[in-house]
């Protein structure tokens, strides 16, 4: 402990949340959570508002996934946690340590029918690492404490507090937690040099990292292990960049022919879930290096999973010093796949079509993106042209929705990424179906002077539904939207700029202009309805 809080709950809820290094709150104004905005109004204590309470936990989620430490939303009670609970739920999937603290009816009045009476936590249980109801004024900052060690443990995630009306407006004093004391997971030291083992001896091995690598700060371990077993690298979620493009053995054009004729794949802080074909790589052993126990697939058989802190497993593997087969062959094949892929890329990024093919508004966006720039994808087809035309340079700088798939991301994250980043690029790349979950929070970043730029692949469909249904039944239903659109047209009257772009030439200059302008900038292009980002079902 260290030492003692005195005030109302709101004033002993702020002295814990800065032990823990948070820095910020997202919310939407709710009465009862008045306290929490007094403490910090006095304190001086940035508080960033929203038009919807699942962008005020999308940005905690971003400041979360971005800094690696704690990000916090605070709700209202009733429809404002249960507003935000696809941002908890999206947290869950992708290992966000966010704290969610909602307000309550009052405990004394429970069951007469109080505003917004609605007990959360069975709600928000099951997408939670702790979830609780905190009983009195002096254990806020206890109950802080224990949800964000929670949070902060491996495998990371969200977790919640409520705090009933007269909890928070009461007046005590309390114990101040000391700050996090998170423990750390050992890897079976005989598992970790089997791995190693494995993936040195192995004729035509491949490592794909994912989020867990950027999240647990093992970077640099994963590059070291990498080098010194010579083994090509794949990567997804935030795991993209952990190779820069231009090293020897980073890959993303060649994903296809590498886990074909793989005979050993490691999957590395990432799930062996839908993304990765549900870890079917026979007849390829796999590898599957986790950061806890919970983490290890069920439905997959392994031959080896070690469990622990990444950092050290992949220093221990970049460590091995056992026997090792040359892959420089292996690496070279896979080169010229690559290079090959790189070139089909180039030439669809360079089309010139009316209208515009997805391809070339990434072509455009490649020449304009600085190396550190935030790229924020929020949506489906769209976005998944952004996955494979864009290549970040740099670790950390790529936010998705993760596995979980939820629409209505790109508001918060980018309002996440501003606070975080005041000086980079932020881009937010996003389909027209999109923009209906959560365009209106342009308003809250014009208002707080947090500039972005937004890029909307307008083809007036839901791509992803419409042309499969249509593959299936010969006709589609409920997938189409308005064609031409001028979303462009909202965010000007929200108080930003914008325009619609029709011809591929003028995609450069608009994108310039955009991130020239200093105010939230909608650039609106008109693409291809006809054109389909090729995938396979992931509904299996």
């Amino acid at each position: 402990m260290a030492g003692t809080i005195e005030g109302h709950g709101g004033d002993l809820a702020l002295a814990a949340l800065r032990a823990y290094g948070i820095t910020e709150m997202f919310t939407l104004s709710g009465g009862h959570v008045f306290p929490i905005y007094d403490a910090a109004h006095k304190a001086d204590f940035p508080i960033y508002d929203v038009r919807h309470e699942q962008s005020a936990v999308f940005a905690a989620e971003a400041v979360a996934k971005l800094q690696r430490r704690p990000g916090l939303a605070v709700l209202t009670a009733g429809p404002g946690v249960t507003n935000g609970i696809s941002g908890l739920t999206s947290a869950f999937f992708n290992a966000s340590p966010v704290l969610v603290m909602g307000g309550r009816a009052p405990a004394f009045r429970w069951g007469s029918g109080s505003l917004q009476e609605i007990d959360h936590v069975p709600l928000v249980a099951p997408v939670t690492k702790y979830a609780a109801t905190v009983g009195s004024t002096d254990a806020i900052p206890a109950e802080i404490g224990r949800a964000l060690t929670a949070a902060l443990t491996a495998h990371r995630g969200p977790a919640f507090l409520d705090l009933p009306l007269e909890v928070l407006f009461s007046s005590e004093d309390a114990e101040a937690p000391a700050g996090p004391d998170v423990p750390v997971i050992e890897a079976d030291p005989d598992e970790v040099a089997r791995a190693a083992a494995l993936l040195a001896t192995a004729a035509r091995p491949v490592i794909i990292a994912g989020s867990d690598v950027w999240g647990g700060g093992a970077i640099d371990e994963l590059r070291a292990a990498a080098e010194a077993l010579q083994v090509p690298v794949f990567t997804n979620g935030m795991g993209r960049g952990a190779l820069p493009p231009g090293h020897p053995l980073s890959f993303a054009k060649a994903r296809r022919p590498a886990l074909g004729d793989a005979d050993v794949v490691a999957v590395i802080g990432t799930p062996l879930d839908f993304r990765l074909n549900f870890g079917e790589f026979d007849p390829a052993q796999v590898v599957h290096i986790v950061d806890a126990p919970s983490q290890r697939a069920g439905h997959v058989r392994a031959a080896v999973s070690p469990a622990g802190d990444l950092r050290r497993i992949l220093a221990a593997l970049a460590d091995h010093t056992g026997e090792r087969t040359d892959h420089a062959e292996w690496i070279n094949g896979l080169r010229a796949a690559e290079d090959a892929g790189k070139a089909r890329d180039a030439e669809a990024m360079a089309a010139e079509s009316d209208p515009i093919k997805p391809a070339r508004v990434y072509g455009e966006l490649r020449k304009v993106l600085a190396p550190d720039a935030v790229t924020i994808g929020d949506g489906g087809d769209f976005v998944s042209y952004a996955g494979r035309y864009l290549e970040p340079a740099r670790p950390g700088t790529w936010l998705d929705p993760g596995p979980y798939g939820c629409l209505g991301t790109g508001m918060g994250y980018a309002m996440g990424a501003r606070v975080t980043y005041p000086d980079r690029q932020i881009c937010v790349l996003m389909g027209d179906g999109a923009a209906g979950f959560s365009l209106m929070d342009v308003e809250s970043l014009v208002r707080q002077d947090l500039p972005v730029v937004i890029v909307v692949g307008n083809n007036g469909i839901w791509g992803l539904e419409k042309h499969p249904m249509r593959a299936m039944y010969g006709y589609d239903v409920a997938a189409d939207l308005q064609p031409g659109l001028r979303y462009d047209d909202v965010v000007r009257a929200l108080g930003g700029a914008g325009e619609t772009v029709e011809k591929s030439a003028d995609l450069g200059p608009a994108l310039g202009r955009a991130f020239d302008a200093g105010v939230p900038y909608l650039v609106n292009v008109l693409t291809d309805p006809a054109d389909a980002y090729p995938r396979s079902s992931n509904l299996a």
